[in-house]
């Protein structure tokens, strides 16, 4: 049960833990979008060769446009997980601290972390946060994080910001309001909206400084060309973007009513996931998993339990009976 609580998508420990669960699985424990981009119609990809340069820079340049910010320094990631595992060889200023509740993959990317308020923030060190946040939803609006990055970098500091979720929230992003000597550094991810996440892609943007030590740290081929072909087109396709976040709205106000329905008061401002807070969600978390429906317990908030967005009308039907017992 405990990589349970450490990650989401763990269908195959799901499985062993839970053998009579009737198959298939439905995954609501990642907050990955579970309708994506173009799955009838992907690129060709040729993997034969290495990935080109002229390929890595169509890719960071449609990316950096999708973000807003075309001018702003980029480095493309094998995922934005991998950028928070290299913030530790960066020497970033300290102390390090962390606006919680956060990711689990925030306390190890920067060792000896302490968790504070935000009203602490603007101390000096590196601060690390989610927007939005992860798993309670959480939006700051950017300009109230940019205030934050300007009074850290008064005091020698620096903000991190964890943007694996921004995507699907129109205006949640920090970078079109940035400059290149701005102290923020920020990591995004595609896999997440784009429902593609073994494509393990990410971007660091921001203090081109850090751009540039991210990159050199990661080399000549820091992503695949799968990674480039899928990233590129789908950065492009601005059409698909816009129609997404506009359904993945309607999709998680259904949600919220579904859960509403059933006594919970769903919280966040993320689209792609809902938190629900109750004395009963162990006992939930284990109704849900002997049906077949995997959310996201967490050990260190025993009421928490965070589900993911349903992708078709089926998966809505399936959690609305599980729920109700039946």
């Amino acid at each position: 049960m405990h990589a349970l609580t450490f990650h989401g998508g763990r269908l195959d420990e799901a499985a062993r833990c839970y053998p009579q669960a009737p198959l298939p699985w439905l995954d609501l424990s990642t907050g990955i979008n579970p309708d994506p981009w173009r799955t009838r119609s992907l690129p060709p990809v040729d993997l034969h060769g290495l990935p080109s340069d002229s390929g890595l820079e169509a890719l960071t340049r449609a990316a950096a446009v999708a973000f807003g910010a075309p001018d702003l320094p980029i480095a493309a990631l094998p995922g934005s997980e991998i950028g928070l595992r290299l913030l530790a060889a960066l020497d970033l200023p300290k102390p390090y601290r962390l606006i919680g509740p956060s990711y689990r993959s925030h306390h190890a990317a920067l060792p000896g972390a302490v968790s504070i308020d935000l009203g602490q923030a603007g101390e000096g060190g590196t601060v690390l946060l989610a927007n939005p946040n992860n798993p309670d939803g959480r939006l700051l609006a950017p300009e109230r994080l940019l205030a934050l990055a300007h009074a850290l970098g008064a005091n020698g500091g620096l903000l991190v910001i964890d943007e694996a979720f921004a995507d699907g929230v129109e205006g949640a992003t920090i970078l079109p309001l940035l400059r290149p000597d701005d102290p923020v550094l920020v990591l995004r991810s595609f896999g997440k909206f784009y429902g593609l996440a073994g494509v393990r892609l990410g971007f660091a943007c921001g203090s081109g400084d850090l751009v540039a030590r991210l990159g050199d740290l990661l080399g000549s081929w820091p992503v695949s060309s799968t990674a480039v072909a899928f990233g590129t087109e789908a950065y492009r396709d601005t059409a698909w973007q816009a129609a997404t976040r506009a359904a993945l709205g309607h999709a998680a106000a259904r949600l919220d009513a579904l859960l509403a329905g059933h006594g919970f008061a769903p919280q966040g401002a993320c689209p792609l996931f809902r938190l629900i807070e109750t004395a009963k969600a162990p006992k939930l978390f284990d109704r849900l998993a002997q049906a077949g429906i995997l959310t996201r317990p967490f050990d260190y908030a025993p009421g928490w339990l965070r589900i993911g967005l349903p992708g078709n009308d089926a998966a809505f039907t399936r959690l609305d009976q599980a729920l109700s017992g039946g």
